[in-house]
């Protein structure tokens, strides 16, 4: 093998490696995203219910929840795919 031949086939394998790095990267960041976005709409969550017992509590339970409409219904359930 010349030298030319040589540091072609050393490119081409650091080359693939770091691909391999970047896929596993990836991989890792979206399991990351992924979490993140879970903890934030439990957050989301638990804050809209502390807010409507906040509201109920000062207003006496005078104000009541109302089931949501059939369109929000369908975009709740589409949004937890």
């Amino acid at each position: 093998m010349n030298l030319k031949t040589l540091g072609a086939t050393a490119l081409l394998s650091l080359s693939m490696l770091a691909l391999a790095g970047c896929d596993q990267a990836e991989k890792s960041a979206q399991q990351l995203m992924g979490k993140a976005a879970e903890t934030a709409k439990q957050a989301i969550d638990d804050t809209h219910k502390a807010a409507e017992q906040a509201l109920s509590d000062a207003t006496g339970g005078l104000i009541k929840k109302q089931p949501p409409a059939d369109d929000e219904k369908r975009e709740a359930s589409s949004q937890d795919i």
